[in-house]
């Protein structure tokens, strides 16, 4: 195995610009999100609903608004409590999102009045649960890219080595908050301060995700983000499950190969990571260049987890005409589009980074 020692410099915050990429740098550039329906995102339950039960499934667009807005406008509709409503996973304010949310019992809402907030519903069904973070498959993505200009030829390139290989599976810049917020949360915190519920989840998340894209970009760097070493945590691919790997062998190296398996990076959490030997000597050595996060996250009953570091990307789709493209794709539930189009693109401009916790 060759994972060598990370420094002991701090790398400072983890923007996904200072993160290394897989591919080089991008030959194109091109304004994303330009307007929210330039980003769409449509949630993928992988399952139907029941069909009967003591909740009401409701399928919902919406334009410029982020997700915990939207339930709240749909408590207030339904007149139950905000913490009664149910959803999968957070979607960015700056896109049109189709997502599903679940509401108890069979509220009888007024589609004229969710239309003026924004709200357009397109389906309810009857469902035996409420709806959990995470409880979703997936999302399926359909962007347009403006003002495209540099090496056309070399985004197909990347497409295809996109397709065959994934991308690495970093965080995205939402999980971090505007300008890093989300951070200064987490250090503050790290110094005894005192946050409320919603502000220590935020500082508590952005300091794993932090810690994870430092210990991924270090794998990219040196070639190991697709492969699996020796004392790494193999994840299975969409399912979660999880081996310690002695040794890797052919069969292991030929299903890592065909996607099947992913390596592994660190949840950060009370205790060492589960990993092994040099993989985790060096988790172990880029945590220790973020101190104050770690220290975040120490002490609060969070164990340790791991996130696979690659990430597939399925079913792409592309055009381009006139300086602009547009691109679909679908991702696993807890993937960042933006790591795919940072090894796509260079950034011209965009909006405001769009709201933390898009999953």
């Amino acid at each position: 195995m060759n994972i060598s020692n990370p420094g002991e410099q701090d790398p400072g915050p983890p923007a996904l610009d200072r993160c290394a990429r897989a591919w080089g740098e991008p030959a194109c550039s091109a304004v994303t999100r330009f307007r929210p329906g330039d980003f769409v995102v449509e949630e993928v339950l992988g399952f139907e609903p029941d069909g009967d039960g003591l909740h009401t499934l409701l399928c919902i667009r919406k334009t410029g608004a982020n997700t915990e807005w939207t339930a709240r406008r749909l408590a207030r509709a339904a007149g139950v409590a905000a913490r009664d409503v149910g959803f999968c996973g957070m979607k960015d304010r700056h896109a049109v999102a189709t997502q599903w949310f679940s509401l108890p019992g069979a509220p009888v809402l007024d589609p004229d009045r969710l239309a003026g907030a924004g709200i357009e519903l397109l389906r309810r069904a009857a469902h035996g649960r409420k709806l959990r973070r995470g409880s979703h498959r997936g999302n399926r993505f359909r962007l347009r890219l403006r003002q495209l200009e540099g090496d056309l030829p070399d985004i197909e390139r990347r497409l295809a080595r996109i397709a065959h290989g994934g991308v690495p599976n970093y965080f995205g810049e939402q999980r971090f908050g505007r300008d890093g917020a989300n951070l200064y949360l987490a250090r503050a915190l790290a110094s005894g301060a005192r946050l409320d519920r919603r502000k220590r989840a935020f500082a508590l998340s952005a300091a794993r995700s932090a810690i994870f894209n430092q210990v991924l970009s270090h794998r990219v760097e040196h070639g190991t983000w697709n492969r699996l070493c020796e004392g790494d945590l193999a994840i299975l691919n969409g399912t979660g499950s999880r081996f310690l790997v002695d040794q890797v062998d052919e069969e292991l190296q030929a299903r890592t190969d065909r996607l099947d398996l992913h390596p592994s990076g660190p949840l950060w959490g009370d205790g060492d990571p589960p990993s092994a030997g040099d993989t985790l000597a060096m988790e172990q050595g880029v945590a220790g260049t973020c101190p104050e996060l770690v220290r975040c996250l120490q002490g609060v009953r969070m164990g340790q987890d791991r996130r696979a570091l690659r990430l597939p990307v399925g079913d792409i789709e592309w055009d381009i005409s006139d300086q602009e493209m547009t691109l679909a794709f679908e991702l696993p539930k807890g993937a960042f589009a933006t790591a795919v189009l940072r090894e796509l693109i260079g950034r011209k401009a965009s909006v405001q980074d769009p709201d933390p916790n898009n999953t």
